[in-house]
């Protein structure tokens, strides 16, 4: 049996036994049902100074049955298939919705949003990878990277991931959906000294088709080379400028944003973004699309955690928030309807102006370039930003010196609001696409 046929036969096995666990519900009495069954495979390997530290193999498999019993919801789990556990997983959840409080916003997604049909998005692809091949290829990226450079002391290891997942999603609204999903990850992180300095940063590839990963060179040399580059660094004296985040960090910018519209956080009232639809919340240059439906995209899905179809959309539009992020839950909490975000976000593209980083640093022409951010200081509620920071200060549209020990602070929206340009070197090893960002002005905190 080739790999697809067993990943076919698989799926019907686990679509019947949805079906069965969604009879058993109804028997019991529930009013509706959903449950979704998960399988995932893979292998987790981690090597320093050429030895195997940690090895793992992965084999999952969940089942999350959930129950309604008019507005009142109950939710068990399990990992077995075994008749008499999922008799008493349905059991059980149907005990707990019998005793919790009635909720008006519980329950299916309607009928109309679910995605009765769905295109297949190409995000499985099996690595018939063995263990001895992933050992070898991860001591191969650590080797390169520690030979790049004499400078390059010691290592923090390289690593490989593989993850193969199946899912199947079902409801007692007749929809019934399956995907198949796999997540490759390489990296190697290093260390480096110059005199007494020491200095580490990585390297990494992600990718959903193992063939689209990065070599063990090109990782090895990034590893190296972003190391060796931040050797020599120093502390800026407390003052304001203008601010770039590399496109790498430029990524969680965003994410603070898509955290801020989130239909829960916005329910709950707990956003800085509250009643801002159909506002300007960026330069009017800014455009935030979802595009869910990308071939092998690293956050694409045919339909969301609740069976709803998922559709492109604009979340910004000349700088105007748009749209918001909601589940069926959220939305009608809200007053408003699902946008097929059940569980998470599908690829965000974030628009891009005709300017690499080297061009960005001569618009910038003084200022600080951040590759690297540490902590948690952000406050969604007053969109409060204060974050340490690593990278390197610019003159004259140049990198003069590596900067380190500093702390970067702001508000989040007024960040977005004074964003002065997006360049075009889109960081695309994340389910967030944007460029590098340039802000305007910043608080910069050091000595």
């Amino acid at each position: 049996m080739t790999e697809q046929e067993k990943i076919t036969a698989s799926a019907k096995t686990h679509r019947r036994v949805a079906e069965h666990i969604l009879e058993m519900a109804k028997k019991q009495g529930a009013s509706d049902a959903e449950v979704a069954i998960s399988n995932s495979t893979g292998i987790s390997i981690q090597v320093r100074l050429g030895e195997v530290e940690t090895l793992e193999y992965h084999r999952d498999k969940g089942i999350g049955i959930t129950v309604y019993f008019g507005q009142k919801k109950g939710s068990s789990s399990l990992s077995a298939i075994e008749e008499p556990a999922l008799e008493e997983a349905v059991t059980a959840a149907c005990h707990i919705a019998k005793y919790t409080s009635e909720d008006d916003c519980t329950g299916l997604a309607d009928k109309a949003s679910l995605a009765m049909t769905y295109p297949d998005l190409q995000l499985y692809y099996p690595w018939s990878l063995s263990t001895e091949e992933g050992i070898t290829l991860t001591q191969e990226t650590e080797q390169l990277g520690r030979q790049y450079d004499k400078r390059i002391s010691n290592s923090e290891g390289a690593a490989l991931s593989t993850h193969e997942n199946h899912l199947v999603y079902a409801n007692t609204a007749g929809f019934c959906g399956d995907y198949s999903s796999s997540f490759y990850n390489l990296s190697c992180t290093l260390i480096a000294n110059e005199g007494s300095a020491m200095q580490r940063d990585y390297g990494y590839s992600v990718a959903r088709d193992p063939l689209d990963l990065y070599s063990a060179k090109k990782i090895a040399e990034e590893a190296a080379s972003r190391t060796l580059r931040r050797l020599g660094a120093q502390k800026l004296t407390t003052r304001k400028a203008p601010v770039i985040f590399s496109a790498e960090v430029a990524t969680g910018l965003i994410s603070h944003f898509l955290g801020a519209i989130r239909g829960s956080n916005l329910y709950r009232k707990s956003s800085f973004l509250l009643d801002q639809l159909d506002k300007p919340v960026f330069p009017d240059f800014v455009q935030i699309r979802e595009e869910p439906h990308l071939i092998k995209g690293l956050a694409s899905a045919p339909f969301d955690g609740e069976g709803v179809r998922t559709q492109a959309r604009n979340l910004v539009q000349a700088g105007i928030l748009k749209e918001y992020i909601l589940s069926t839950y959220s939305a009608r909490k809200l007053g408003m309807k699902t946008t097929g975000n059940a569980g998470s976000v599908h690829n965000i593209l974030v628009s891009t102006q005709p300017y690499s980083l080297d061009a960005l640093l001569k618009k910038m022409d003084t200022g600080l370039l951040v590759t690297e951010l540490m902590g948690q200081g952000i406050n969604l509620v007053t969109g409060d930003y204060s974050r340490g920071a690593t990278g390197f200060w610019v003159e004259k549209g140049e990198l003069c010196y590596p900067v380190e020990e500093i702390t970067i602070a702001g508000n989040l929206k007024e960040m977005f609001q004074h964003i002065v340009h997006i360049g075009c070197d889109v960081e695309k090893r994340s389910a967030i696409q944007t460029g590098p960002i340039l802000i305007a002005e910043m608080m910069i905190a050091g000595n």
